[in-house]
């Protein structure tokens, strides 16, 4: 049996390790890019560091995976795995914004069993379970049930074209704080159309879940985790009425988007 009450108070220690790097509230951190425009600072890895000193005490069992860390083939043979983003959003966190929190999911047999999702300069807790639901600051959480596709909430900074009868919303960096918005009701809509992480998704894919949203690849496909490739293609979080509407919009964009990934490999 896991101890809950102690794995939450580790992600909310997380989450106030860093805050004393946060430009947001007048502290310094450097940083630099892992590849283009691909950033990462201190924080990322002090973070990094932290959880997973204090996740594998919480739980020796359990294998590792993290943006952070550089990954080890043994974690395929283990039941149990910590998927982790020590800082989701790192553009967002050095840029004194708020789109940002710390990522931490327990995966149990290629399903997310255990989520939290903190961020602590909106003051947010999120957690779930699976099977038992998922809560914000303690409060259970419903997801969006809209059933109209015009006027849909989708957290984007500009819409495509192709997406004007939508409507855009706050656009966190993290996407798992966008995906999160879906399970408490500020978004109808997540759609992405690129190459992303188990460590990106996991906590919030559960939460959102647990809410009661639909959650997929953009091809309306199930995700799977603790992979030997921890990418996939697109993420797909909404309204369970609008899951079928969805994978129709994005789809096409999203197998041409795929297929010019594909080809300039």
């Amino acid at each position: 049996m896991i101890d809950y009450l102690r794995l939450e108070a580790i992600v909310r220690e997380a989450g106030l390790i860093a805050m004393t790097r946060w430009p947001g509230a007048g502290h310094s951190v450097e940083s630099w890019e892992k590849s283009a425009n691909n950033p990462v600072c201190e924080a990322d890895l002090e973070v990094d560091e932290f959880l997973r000193r204090e996740l594998t005490s919480l739980l020796p069992s359990a294998g590792w995976l993290s943006e952070e860390s550089a990954d080890a083939a043994e974690r395929l043979q283990d039941r149990l795995v910590w998927v982790v983003d020590p800082i989701d959003g790192t553009r967002d966190f050095l840029r004194g914004r708020t789109g940002w929190a710390v990522s931490v999911a327990l995966v149990s047999s290629g399903r997310p069993l255990i989520a939290c999702l903190e961020s602590p300069p909106r003051k947010e807790s999120w957690q779930a379970t699976a099977g038992k639901g998922a809560t914000l600051n303690g409060r259970r959480l419903a997801a969006s049930t809209r059933t109209e596709w015009e006027g849909a909430r989708v957290p984007a900074a500009d819409l495509a074209k192709a997406d004007q009868g939508l409507v855009s919303v706050e656009q966190p960096n993290g996407i798992a704080l966008r995906a999160a918005m879906v399970a408490a009701n500020r978004a109808d809509i997540l759609a992405t159309m690129r190459w992303g992480y188990e460590w990106d998704i996991a906590a919030a894919s559960l939460i959102a879940r647990e809410a009661g949203a639909a959650v997929s690849d953009i091809f309306g496909q199930p995700l799977g985790y603790n992979k030997r490739d921890p990418r996939s293609f697109g993420l797909l979080v909404c309204a369970p009425k609008l899951h079928p509407a969805a994978i129709a919009h994005f789809g096409e964009r999203a197998r041409d988007r795929l297929g010019r990934d594909s080809s300039s490999r």
